[in-house]
């Protein structure tokens, strides 16, 4: 059993050496006034918290994926709409059934990429709604986070292939 970790320990290091590194870029990910406001009166704010995790996650993901090296992210939630009602909708509409209701959720969002200098190397913005009432999600956020999760490729994807408008 000695022998087997003795064997372990310096292929795991060769393994760690060649493994590509991640890139260890700031991503900061905020709402907008409009939706902060929407989050507020109609949402609940911690769906919010919500998003905006998803959307860090899926970056960050899709950014190590891609291999693609950049020193911040700023992204911006501009819009977003549930699939279903939120916590905050059906305590204030007792009429919703969380089982039964349903719409066609989405989201747009936008983002600046920046180097190390700080200098805006490319912007980007990406909006995706469902459109058919059939295909939509069995949780809240689940169209919104379809599009989190494109966003984040696509926008890794350019980013990488340095097709982003300045």
């Amino acid at each position: 059993m000695e022998v087997l970790k003795m064997k372990l320990v310096p292929i795991t290091a060769i393994a760690l050496l060649l493994a590509p590194a991640a890139m260890a870029a700031e991503i900061n990910v905020t709402v907008s006034d409009d939706f902060q406001t929407k989050l507020q009166d109609d949402y609940g704010t911690r769906e919010g918290d919500y998003l905006i995790k998803d959307v860090k996650d899926d970056l960050t993901r899709e950014l190590d994926k891609a291999g693609v090296d950049t020193a911040r992210i700023d992204v911006t939630i501009v819009d977003a709409k549930p699939s279903k009602p939120t916590f905050k909708q059906l305590g204030d509409q007792p009429g919703l059934d969380y089982g039964l209701s349903k719409s066609l959720g989405g989201m747009k969002l936008s983002a600046v990429a920046y180097d190390d200098a700080g200098e805006k190397t490319g912007e980007y913005e990406y909006s995706w709604y469902e459109h058919d009432l059939r295909m939509t999600g069995i949780t809240t956020w689940y169209d919104a986070n379809r599009a989190s999760n494109r966003f984040a490729r696509n926008f890794a994807e350019d980013l990488k292939d340095g097709e982003l408008a300045n």
